[in-house]
């Protein structure tokens, strides 16, 4: 009898491990596909159709650049009414309809379109979506009549203040996607592997820009969601190019710096809720922080998993913004001044961390809400539009 109980829960051990061995290889990047592939093809249809525009196709007269310099203004800076022809002045949160954004526009076009050949090409091997991408991504970054110079000097600029701020280089987290379809594509047959050195060596002055210029520096330093989508960039750009230093850098900074600094015990960003639009913040910066750990984490150092000496890591953030999400009713902070309706949407956390923590409530929760946002605010603070090039 002794024997039977010891062969019976042998079995019962055995069952135990398999279930938790299936469990544990759940083929993440396929069930994203299938939630998705409706629209990567219909999203790869349209990019198909699209010409190339560039920062060469717009132009503002107040931009101090020239023509292949990116140009962008500050959102919540506003016509003083005391002084109309003065210098602006900011309203948090509220952003001015009358800025000029036809250059951020124009990029977040280009990450779409990328992403979308790029997707596509995953699904379906067909190196016609390579091809064609490659149109769009040398006209930003190698034809010499249409690219754009590689530095944000002139971004988000302040009428009557500044011509360009380091703020503005959170303008560039739309180029993440282009890198990252970049790298999904390169080892297509058709890719011209000269064309790729000149595409991938654009990446690295840019990010030898962000990492020298007092600009980047100052953005580098931001102590809220700027500082974390400079490292979000970087980092995916770095991979890109290959710079370790750059990637080892902002593993570090990630580690000693963004998480210990911005993450409150209960997992929330303090800096993001003291906000006038505090949901909209926290899931954007938990979106940024999430894209770095899916980025930069490797089996030998793995970001997900890292806590800090006071207990925080990314588990607590996704778990304390997860009821938030799942039931916007329940939050228990002020409401946004602006577009409150409009979150959340398919937030690329949710699904980066049911990948990490093999936590399939996440990826439940992300294949139920809106993949295909289009209003520009949502855009605008979407870091990923794209998650199979992240995840395939």
């Amino acid at each position: 009898m002794k024997g039977k109980r010891s062969i019976i829960l042998l079995f019962v051990c055995f069952l135990f491990s398999a279930l938790v061995s299936c469990s544990g290889n759940i083929d993440w990047a396929n069930k994203t596909e299938v939630t998705l592939h409706s629209i990567i093809i219909k999203n790869a249809q349209w990019a198909m159709s699209e010409s190339p525009q560039t920062v060469t196709d717009f132009r503002c007269e107040r931009s101090a650049g020239g023509i292949h310099d990116f140009y962008s203004e500050g959102d919540y800076w506003w016509p003083n009414p005391e002084d109309p022809d003065g210098p602006y002045i900011r309203k948090d949160g509220q952003t001015n309809p009358d800025n000029f954004v036809a250059h951020r526009l124009a990029m977040i076009r280009f990450n779409k379109i990328v992403g979308a050949l790029a997707s596509a090409y995953l699904v379906t091997g067909d190196e016609k979506y390579v091809k064609y991408a490659f149109v769009h991504i040398n006209a930003w970054l190698t034809d010499p009549a249409t690219m754009m110079n590689p530095n944000l000097l002139y971004a988000q600029a302040i009428k009557g203040i500044t011509t360009g701020r380091g703020i503005g280089i959170i303008d560039t987290i739309h180029l993440m996607e282009v890198a990252q379809g970049i790298a999904r594509m390169q080892d297509a047959a058709c890719v011209d592997k000269e064309n790729l050195k000149a595409v991938k060596n654009w990446f690295s002055e840019y990010a030898g820009w962000m990492t020298t210029h007092q600009n980047g520096i100052d953005e580098m330093n931001a102590q809220n969601n700027h500082g974390g989508c400079w490292v979000m960039q970087l980092a995916a750009f770095a991979k890109l190019t290959g710079d370790k230093d750059k990637l080892d850098f902002c593993k570090t900074r990630y580690k000693n710096v963004l998480l210990p600094e911005q993450m409150a015990e209960d997992g929330s960003f303090p800096r993001e809720i003291s906000r006038t639009k505090p949901y909209g913040y926290s899931l954007f910066n938990l979106d940024v922080m999430a894209t770095i750990c899916q980025i930069l984490s490797t089996p030998d150092d793995n970001l997900w998993e890292y806590t800090t000496s006071k207990g925080l890591n990314m588990r607590k953030g996704i778990d304390f913004m997860y009821p938030f999400i799942k039931d916007k009713s329940t939050w228990t902070y002020p409401k946004d001044v602006m577009y409150w309706d409009n979150w959340p949407v398919a937030q690329p956390s949710l699904l980066f961390a049911a990948k990490a923590y093999n936590d399939e409530r996440y990826f439940d929760l992300w294949k139920s809400l809106d993949h295909t946002p289009t209003v520009e605010e949502v855009e605008r603070n979407l870091p990923v539009r794209n998650p199979l090039i992240w995840v395939n």
